[in-house]
């Protein structure tokens, strides 16, 4: 139902200022759920995979941003999704940057956002998520705090992990967002090599107790070929169980004629996709074929998502493009997915 009614009620939010329309509706989409006017949808036995030791019901997910505090697993969940990812989660709760920090570019299909990480601090989330209903795959995505310095961000990371641990499926380290300032610096071999080892560390002291959980590294869209060939090789050395690929871009692709272009921050939507697949194949080639790699950033249609499971991902996620396009497009994901013959992705034959 909530696909035949986001046609109707999808321009009336976009009217609102862009943050207060994402309020309101993760709040209407909650409410249906409440209401069972979104019922869930279930996945077919052929869109199950296995990957990092997770059954994932399928290979379309949610964002992490969509979802910043672990409020709407299981709304989002109903929509067709085979998997969440929430935060990005922060040891200490922080407002992020003053508003106004979310702009649409309607005609590109696309957004700027310099959120900067607003959130409820690592510990609420955690305990949210604990009591959460929702049995399917969590994945958590974690970062430092703005007012944390750069030679202290390891503490922040290993503090963050400790806290969602009990309760993520998965952890992703993101380091590539543009809106931290000096965050992205986190990317280069040394400093990235430092945050990943003692997030594993610390995994691995957990994984003694309870469990092993995957940890991923989220990268950006504007890294050299040779930037990525590095941050490949350390994630293998480290045994790294994925990549997440990619965050916003600073890059102003497609949009040189909007009012938007000299507003700071990242842009996502359909103008990131040419970057997305672009890291994606790089990515593959410098990691090999036993790294999990999941696409993310500009997908709009069926047939992007395609494309991005052809350039090596193995898992995609979505935020913007349902924006703009409502619940139908995770439907019309799993569709075009489902449809490629099994020797056009990577992994279509691993369940």
């Amino acid at each position: 139902m909530l696909d035949r009614l986001y046609p109707l009620f999808g321009p009336l939010l976009r009217r609102l200022e862009p943050e207060r329309a994402h309020r309101l509706g993760l709040a209407a989409l909650n409410g249906a759920y409440r209401l069972r006017v979104s019922s869930r949808k279930d996945s077919r036995p052929d869109e199950r995979v296995s990957l990092m030791g997770l059954d994932f019901p399928s290979r379309v997910g949610v964002a992490a941003g969509l979802d910043k505090n672990g409020r709407y697993l299981d709304a989002l969940s109903s929509l067709g999704f085979g998997f969440v990812e929430i935060g990005t989660v922060t040891p200490r709760a922080q407002p992020g940057q003053r508003p106004p920090r979310l702009f649409r570019l309607e005609d590109a299909g696309a957004l700027i956002n310099r959120m900067g990480f607003p959130n409820d601090g690592a510990a609420v989330v955690a305990r949210r998520l604990a009591r959460r209903p929702f049995a399917g795959v969590c994945g958590v995505n974690i970062g430092k705090n703005a007012d944390t310095p750069l030679e202290r961000a390891v503490d922040d990371y290993v503090a963050c992990f400790r806290a969602v641990a009990p309760v993520a499926d998965y952890v992703v380290v993101n380091v590539s967002s543009p809106n931290t300032p000096g965050l992205r610096r986190l990317q280069a071999a040394e400093a990235l090599e430092n945050v990943l080892a003692a997030v594993l560390i610390e995994r691995d002291r957990f994984a003694g107790r309870d469990r092993r959980i995957p940890i991923l590294v989220k990268v950006s869209p504007d890294l050299s070929t040779e930037e990525l060939a590095s941050l490949a090789t350390l994630a293998v050395s480290l045994a790294l169980d994925g990549i997440v690929a990619t965050n916003t871009t600073l890059e102003r692709p497609g949009i040189a004629t909007s009012p938007c272009t000299s507003i700071e921050g990242g842009l996502s939507g359909r103008p990131l996709l040419p970057f997305s697949l672009r890291t994606i194949e790089r990515l593959r080639v410098a990691a090999g074929q036993a790294m999990t790699i999941v696409g993310v950033g500009g997908i709009a249609e069926g047939g992007d998502a395609v494309a991005m499971m052809r350039a090596g991902a193995d898992l995609v996620q979505l935020y913007t493009g349902l924006i703009y396009r409502g619940p139908a497009l995770v439907d019309e994901v799993r569709r075009a997915l489902a449809a490629v013959p099994a020797s056009a992705t990577r992994r279509a034959g691993q369940h």
